[in-house]
């Protein structure tokens, strides 16, 4: 099962679709969100009229990743799923051929620091927050995030963002290069459409092929890893680890 209601597709200028985020409160992952973004980003990826994907939140964040309180009740077919969920939800991004620029709102912790990472251009607004919290709650990373963080951070910042689990600001993720910029709350959607829209211009079989080059290894090593059905996420951490985390 698939879920893409939460999904909001607007047409712009120029062949781009913006793609609007909206499961309130927080755009919380599930193995059903995450399946149904892959079908979407493989579909728009697909169509010759689409040049370029925004990706944005109406939220006060752009998502604070996995739902806690839900998740330390996961039974290994849940475990299994989500786990499944992030590895095919996120390489659908990391290996769309159009180009992806990412707006990001408020906080992108955990899994939803990878519709960050996955993206090609990334614009925050100075309230943003980035962080992967993975440890803070008891599991280590799917092969599918964690190869996308290693092609995608400097090895000092996977190091501060990983193994501490504490968030940084806009500014700390410009520094980083994990943002390209940072912009006012109130530009922030204007600025991400002007660069999709510079992206939509650039010769789209070009663009395909050069990220391609770029990505192609660690697109291949996911996907070989992935074939194995899942093991299970948790282990006897997990459950203590979030229940501390959700106080």
């Amino acid at each position: 099962m698939t879920d893409t209601q939460w999904i909001t597709q607007i047409k712009h200028d120029g062949g781009v679709i913006e793609l609007s985020l909206n499961a309130a409160p927080v755009n919380a992952l599930t193995p059903e969100k995450l399946m149904g973004y892959r079908d979407v980003l493989h579909q728009l990826g697909a169509e010759k009229e689409v040049k370029a994907i925004m990706l944005t939140s109406p939220l006060k964040v752009l998502s604070a990743g996995l739902n806690l309180k839900a998740a330390q009740d996961f039974n290994e077919a849940q475990q299994k799923a989500i786990v499944r969920g992030l590895n095919e939800g996120f390489l659908a991004q990391y290996s769309c051929p159009k180009p992806v620029i990412c707006a990001v709102n408020g906080a992108a912790i955990a899994g939803g620091l990878f519709f960050v990472l996955a993206a090609d251009h990334r614009i925050a607004d100075t309230r943003a927050q980035f962080g992967l919290a993975e440890v803070r709650v008891g599991v280590d990373f799917p092969v599918g995030p964690m190869e996308i963080a290693r092609a995608t951070l400097d090895t000092n910042t996977l190091r501060r963002l990983i193994l501490r689990g504490k968030p940084i600001g806009a500014e700390a993720a410009l520094a980083a290069g994990l943002v390209d910029d940072v912009v006012e709350p109130d530009a922030l959607h204007a600025c991400a459409l002007e660069a999709a829209q510079e992206f939509a211009q650039l010769p789209p079989k070009a663009f395909a092929s050069i990220k391609h080059q770029i990505r192609g290894e660690v697109i291949a090593q996911i996907k070989t890893a992935t074939t194995a059905e899942p093991d299970l996420w948790f282990t006897d951490e997990t459950r203590p680890a979030m229940q501390k985390m959700l106080g």
